[in-house]
């Protein structure tokens, strides 16, 4: 049993405390206003100091924990009450500052959602000296782009690993009968299930490393945000990051862990790195970890339809800075500079030219011919990823029951209609005998707005798609005006249609 860091009765009245101050997302942004709630997401600090400045509880909750100052200890007492400051203070809540009669922050107190709050570790940027080894970290980047990626479909059970302070789990609560997480450090389940005891809710906390706890167990959907950090290996520097295993080795790992997680129909999304070898595309690489990789029977197909999308990708120096960074170090002092040293000779041996970011999503769906696309998706878009995750499995599940897989043409004898907010942008030069259409670009305006580069006759397949004829029908119209055997048309066109409405550009109408 993981207990949090206050007993239940302190759970209760810090809770009091928190709303009846309306020490909220919501209560925040209204008392110093929209001015300062967006210059705090810059780490700028100042219009809410000033709007602060009067001595009431929510003003001293906001000053010490989402400004970082240090407060006089009556009014931590009255901003806390009715939880003892003595309580919050053998919690850690808060803990005596430097200046005499003063107490400051000792975790990171962050309202999320409409009613959550978030107990973490202080960030780097707040403490003096590094972090420690089990470091906890808060609300993020990292976190926030997994919970946006995330499928929110109703599910029986949902697992978390390496939850840390417990976001992903969070928001598995809402969608899932049960929810399990896990992590390596004990340390992080602690305020793991402070998080959700504050925040209502009741999770199965197991500690052990990535899937290690849940041996032989099987869930509907497994989320991750794991400390997938590529680098040289070995110890863990800071366990919220730094897996231990070398270059990319955990997120591989996690796939292969997949099959043996998943409840068929079952869903698994985590973020990952991957290194951009140099002579190894890296689709190719990322593929292997679900399709396996020839030669190497370590690294067997784990039978899962794959959607990995590409987000970001920096070069070995920015990444190393990046998180030198993120833990409080630099590459300017004598120990960053050591170990910056290290990491990029590490880079620099295994012929690393940049390392990739993005989401890993996997499906149980039974199939011995599993789908499995690697692509970069690093176009804005619109709602969430996790929305278009979900359509994306569906989209593939329609395809192979209608025989792409198999018969591509068989995607012919369907009717289909054109998505909504196609665009068609063309590119044309004057030429001797005038104006000449030298490209032709299909566009979505809406979803994840991918962009293609059509030929004339896709484009007049897809401008045929109103619902009302099937494309079989459309293509004796189409050979007929381009003088071409429809049979010749068929065979080229059902691949064309497939990748059509796996993109979105057009889907089927019901029968």
């Amino acid at each position: 049993m993981i207990e949090p860091l206050l007993d239940p009765e302190g759970v209760v009245r810090l809770r009091e405390a928190l709303c009846g101050h309306e020490y909220t997302s919501a209560g925040i942004a209204n008392r110093i206003g929209a001015e300062a709630t967006a210059a705090l997401r810059r780490n700028d600090l100042r219009a809410a100091l000033r709007a602060t400045v009067d001595h009431d509880p929510l003003n001293t909750l906001i000053r010490l924990f989402v400004c970082g100052c240090s407060e006089p200890g009556e009014r931590v007492a009255r901003a806390l009450a009715p939880l003892p400051l003595a309580d919050a203070l053998d919690a850690g809540l808060v803990v005596p500052s430097a200046e005499g009669g003063q107490l400051q922050a000792g975790v990171d107190l962050d309202p999320y959602g409409e009613q959550w709050w978030v107990v973490a570790d202080l960030p780097p940027t707040a403490r003096t000296g590094p972090p420690p080894v089990d470091f906890v970290l808060g609300v993020g980047g990292a976190s926030t782009t997994l919970a946006n990626a995330t499928v929110r479909a109703p599910v029986g059970t949902a697992l978390d690993l390496g939850t840390g302070c417990g976001i992903q789990a969070l928001h598995l609560a809402t969608h899932a009968q049960q929810v399990t997480a896990t992590d390596v450090a004990s340390r992080a389940l602690r305020f793991a299930a402070t998080t959700a005891a504050l925040s209502g809710q009741q999770w199965e906390l197991l500690a052990g490393d990535l899937t290690a706890p849940v041996a032989g167990r099987r869930f509907d959907l497994v989320v991750s945000n794991p400390p997938f950090i590529a680098g040289p290996g070995g110890p863990a520097r800071y366990v919220y990051r730094d897996s231990g295993r070398p270059g990319d080795a955990v997120c591989a790992e996690l796939a292969a862990a997949a099959p043996g997680l998943l409840n068929p129909g079952g869903t698994m999304q985590y973020l990952a790195n991957w290194l951009h070898v140099a002579g190894e595309p890296w689709q190719e690489r990322v593929a292997s970890w679900v399709t396996g990789a020839p030669g190497d029977p370590s690294l067997g197909g784990t039978g899962l339809d794959a959607w990995i999308v590409q987000r970001e990708v920096t070069d070995p120096v920015s990444y190393v800075n990046l998180w030198l960074t993120d833990a409080g170090e630099t590459a300017t002092t004598p120990t960053g500079r050591r170990l910056a040293d290290v990491w990029l000779d590490w880079f620099d041996a295994h012929r690393v030219e940049a390392v990739g970011f993005g989401v890993v999503n996997l499906r149980n769906n039974g199939h011995a011919d599993p789908v499995v696309r690697v692509e970069e998706l690093r176009q804005p878009f619109q709602q969430r990823l996790g929305d278009h995750v979900g359509t994306w499995f569906d989209r593939q599940q329609w395809l192979r029951a209608a025989g792409a897989t198999r018969r591509p043409e068989s995607l012919l004898g369907h009717r289909y209609r054109a998505a909504d907010g196609l665009r068609l942008q063309q590119d044309a030069s004057l030429g001797p005998a005038g104006w000449g259409v030298d490209q032709q670009v299909l566009s979505l305006t809406g979803g994840l707005c991918w962009s293609e580069e059509v030929d004339p006759l896709v484009l007049a397949l897809v401008s045929g798609c109103d619902g009302r004829l099937t494309l079989l029908d459309q293509l004796d119209v189409l050979a007929a005006a381009h003088e071409v055997p429809a049979a010749d048309l068929a065979e080229v066109a059902g691949p064309i249609v497939a990748h059509l409405v796996e993109r979105g550009f057009i889907e089927a109408v019901p029968v």
